[in-house]
C-alpha cells in the first residue's frame, strides 16, 4: 500500500470501509458498497469479516449486512447516534414502535408510528420504501438479526426480555397490514414471450439473460437466490426425451437435470432436483458455451464494455433484470419482480391444466396452500371454483 493511499485510509473513514468491503464483494450486495460504508461503522465491517471467516452461508450475511444497515440508518436519523452495543432495551422498544402501530390510530394521533420527519429521510436515504407500518415478518427478522450480532460480539441484548415480547405481541395485533404479493403481477407464459422477445439479439448479455428467464421459469419458478448461486457442478446431463412420449417415433429435446441443494424450504442433503427440457437447456448450454463457462457461478455479471466478470450475479441482480425486461417490452416494472417468475409458473400450469402436485414437484413447495396461494386473483377470476353457482 503506497503512502497517498495509506493517508486517505486515515483520513477518509467511509473510503477505508468501502475498500474493507471489497473484500466480501463475493457475498454482499456490492452495488450497495458505497452506501453500506456510509451507514456501517468500522466494528460492524469487522464483524461482518469475522463472520466471512467463521464460515457464515452468503445469503445469511448478506441478511445480517442489509439489516444492519437499515438499523444503522434509522438509529442515526431517530437518535442522532450510532447503534448502541449492547443496545438497550428502549431503543429496541423504539424501533419496535417506529415499525409497528396502528393506521387507526395515526389517523388522530400524528406522533403515533415512526415520525414523520424520521420516515421521510429515511425515505430520502432509499432505506425506508414502505409506507406505514412494516410486515410483522420484516420486523422479527430484523430483531432476530440484531440478536445474532449481539450474540456474535459476546453481548447480551434485551431481546428475550418479557417486555420486549409483551410490546410485540401486541404491537403485531395493532398493527393491520394486508400481506402484499412479492411480485404484484405473475409472469406467466404471455409475459414471459414477451420478455424473451427483448433477448433476441447476438449480444452476450441477451444470451444470458435468455438463458436466466427460461432456466428460472421452466424450472418450476425459482427463487432468485437460487438462480444467482446456480454453478455448473449441479448441472448434468440426462438422457433426450420424446417430444410426444405417447409416439415412438417423435422427435427428441435435450434434457439436464439440475440439483437444487439447500433451498428456502428444504436442506442440502434432500433430493431437490428438476428437470429442464428443450428450449431452456439449449438457451442455458449457449450462454455457457459463449460465456466459456465450465465451472463455478453459471449466470456472471457483464461489465459495460460486454466483458464477463468472474463474480456471479446477486440475487438483487436477477430482480433487476427482469424488471430492466420489463421495461424494454413495453410493460410496467413496478408490477413485476423475479418472484413473479415463481408465481407465473404454477399460474401457468394451471391454465394449461398441469395438476397442482405435479406442478408443485417443479416447484420444489411443500405447502400445497402455499403453493395454491401463488395463484393470482385475476387469473381464479376466470376458473370454475368461483363459478359454480353460475
Amino acid at each position: 500500500m503506497d503512502d497517498i493511499t495509506s493517508r486517505v485510509l486515515v483520513s477518509d473513514p467511509e473510503t477505508r470501509r468501502a475498500l474493507q468491503l471489497d473484500a466480501l464483494s463475493a457475498i454482499l450486495p456490492m452495488e450497495r458498497r458505497d452506501q453500506l460504508a456510509e451507514l456501517l461503522t468500522d466494528d460492524d465491517v469487522e464483524t461482518l469479516k469475522h463472520l466471512a471467516r467463521e464460515g457464515v452461508g452468503e445469503n445469511t450475511l448478506r441478511a445480517l449486512a442489509s439489516d444492519l444497515a437499515y438499523l444503522e440508518g434509522w438509529a442515526r436519523t431517530a437518535t442522532g447516534s450510532p447503534l448502541p452495543w449492547p443496545a438497550p432495551e428502549s431503543l429496541v422498544l423504539k424501533y419496535v414502535a417506529h415499525h409497528l402501530w396502528d393506521p387507526a390510530k395515526r389517523e388522530t394521533d400524528p406522533h403515533h408510528g415512526m415520525p414523520t420527519a424520521v420516515a421521510t429521510e429515511l425515505q430520502d436515504a432509499l432505506l425506508l420504501r414502505t409506507i406505514g407500518p412494516h410486515a410483522p415478518s420484516t420486523v422479527k427478522r430484523r430483531l432476530a438479526n440484531w440478536g445474532t450480532l449481539h450474540r456474535w460480539k459476546g453481548q447480551e441484548g434485551p431481546f428475550h426480555a418479557p417486555s420486549l415480547r409483551a410490546a410485540l405481541r401486541l404491537a403485531v395485533r395493532a398493527s393491520v397490514r394486508p400481506r402484499q404479493r412479492k411480485s404484484k403481477r405473475a409472469v406467466t407464459r404471455d409475459v414471459l414471450d414477451r420478455l424473451l422477445a427483448t433477448c433476441r439479439s447476438d449480444r452476450i448479455v441477451d444470451t444470458r439473460d435468455l438463458a436466466i428467464l427460461l432456466m428460472a421459469f421452466a424450472s418450476g419458478g425459482r427463487r432468485r437466490s437460487e438462480v444467482a448461486r446456480l454453478r455448473v457442478e449441479q448441472i448434468s446431463d440426462e438422457a433426450a426425451v420424446p417430444l410426444d412420449p405417447k409416439d415412438p417415433r417423435s422427435p427428441t429435446l435435450p434434457c439436464v437435470a439440475i440439483q437444487l441443494g439447500r433451498t428456502k424450504t428444504g436442506v442440502a442433503d434432500e433430493a431437490g432436483r428438476v428437470l429442464l427440457v428443450g428450449p431452456p437447456v439449449e438457451a442455458l448450454r449457449e450462454w455457457l458455451e459463449r460465456a466459456d463457462i465450465s465451472k463455478g457461478p453459471v449466470f456472471r455479471a457483464i461489465d459495460r464494455w460486454e466483458a464477463l466478470e468472474e463474480r456471479a450475479l446477486t440475487p438483487q441482480s436477477i430482480n433487476l433484470i427482469v424488471k430492466r425486461r420489463c421495461a424494454m417490452a413495453g410493460l410496467e416494472p413496478r408490477e413485476f419482480s423475479a418472484h413473479g417468475l415463481r408465481s407465473g409458473y404454477l399460474t401457468e400450469a394451471a391454465r394449461q391444466g398441469v395438476a397442482l402436485p405435479e406442478a408443485m414437484q417443479q416447484s420444489q413447495h411443500r405447502s400445497v396452500q402455499q403453493a395454491a396461494s401463488y395463484y393470482n386473483e385475476a387469473e381464479r377470476s376466470f376458473g370454475r371454483a368461483a363459478r359454480l353457482i353460475l
